[in-house]
């Protein structure tokens, strides 16, 4: 498996939140929904990308952003824009002054906003749950990225535009695929730049020892490595290797191969039904207890809390 792809290979999504955003300036949503990824493309008009902290983004048709939560942010027509609306967990909307919208500006299958033919209209998609996301990638984004439609050819619009609004059964399914190749596709773009800030760790595959090492435990971690056993293939000294691994990866050998393997773990037990046992020994934990308690010290939860996670409290 190449970096690129075992980085990209987590986007999974499971109903995700997918609308058509449509507005008329004067227009500004304040987005609380703490969702762990969200898919901003700009369709028609401009906006922008406001978060509490950070650098103001500017959208123009054709040009994507991708939002890393939870942190909040305002999505807005002009920096002063007062917001109108405020997005919460699970797709819950209020007025400013926590009053529910109720539906009033619901203008159809997936579609919101002031009125289908605004002068603004953003295709929005929202992964819910972290587990959806691989953590690597989301460790690996910044907080708000974006691409123009200069930096990369995008042939999903048209199709999403036609998808977003049908009604069909299925249709779920249809569009959980389409937003996990738009963020595919753009990530590739984004890593693809020059002046990419990729981790730490994909930056030091171009290193001949260490990305040897690395490699190696990416396409093997069931395997019982060692400091002593990854230095003999890479080829120089035990204290050598560990060194130059962790100037590079900014972590031990034996850290990032518990990370890779918890993270591992964490995707087969949403994507699978694997036993945890099975789980256990297909990323190199010698039993499902063993595996648990590495998991809950990294995670907070147990695994099978992770599998069947809480349901989101259903709004006010």
């Amino acid at each position: 498996m190449d970096a690129l792809a075992g980085l990209l290979e987590g986007p999974r999504a499971r109903g995700a939140f997918m609308i058509r955003a449509c507005f008329d300036p004067p227009w500004a949503v304040r987005v609380e929904d703490r969702a762990p990824l969200t898919v901003m493309l700009m369709v028609r008009g401009g906006a922008w990308i406001v978060p509490d902290t950070g650098e103001w983004l500017r959208l123009r048709a054709g040009d994507l952003a991708i939002a890393r939560g939870p942190d909040p942010y305002v999505c807005a027509d002009d920096p002063g824009t007062a917001p109108q609306a405020v997005i919460l967990p699970g797709g819950a909307c209020s007025y400013p002054d926590g009053r529910p919208l109720n539906g009033s500006m619901d203008l159809g299958v997936r579609t919101w906003g002031d009125r289908a033919d605004g002068e603004a209209v953003l295709l929005i998609g929202t992964y819910l749950v972290r587990g959806e996301i691989g953590g690597r990638l989301l460790d690996a984004l910044p907080p708000l990225l974006s691409l123009t439609s200069q930096a990369w050819d995008n042939p999903l619009t048209p199709l999403l535009m036609t998808e977003v609004t049908r009604d069909e059964p299925g249709q779920e399914v249809v569009l959980d695929r389409l937003l996990d190749l738009l963020v595919i596709a753009a990530l590739r773009a984004w890593f693809a730049r020059p002046s990419a800030e990729a981790p730490a760790w994909y930056r030091a595959l171009g290193d001949p020892v260490v990305g040897r090492a690395l490699r190696l435990l990416q396409d093997d971690p069931a395997h019982p490595w060692t400091v002593a056993s990854l230095a003999a293939e890479a080829g120089v000294s035990r204290a050598a290797l560990a060194r130059r691994f962790t100037d590079l990866v900014g972590e031990p050998p034996m850290g990032y191969l518990t990370g890779w393997r918890l993270a591992l773990a964490a995707d087969r037990l949403r994507d699978s039904e694997d036993t945890l046992g099975a789980i256990a020994r297909q990323v190199g934990y010698g039993s499902a207890f063993a595996l648990s308690t590495a998991f809950k010290r990294a995670y907070g939860i147990s695994p099978q809390e992770y599998r069947v996670p809480a349901p989101a409290p259903a709004p006010a």
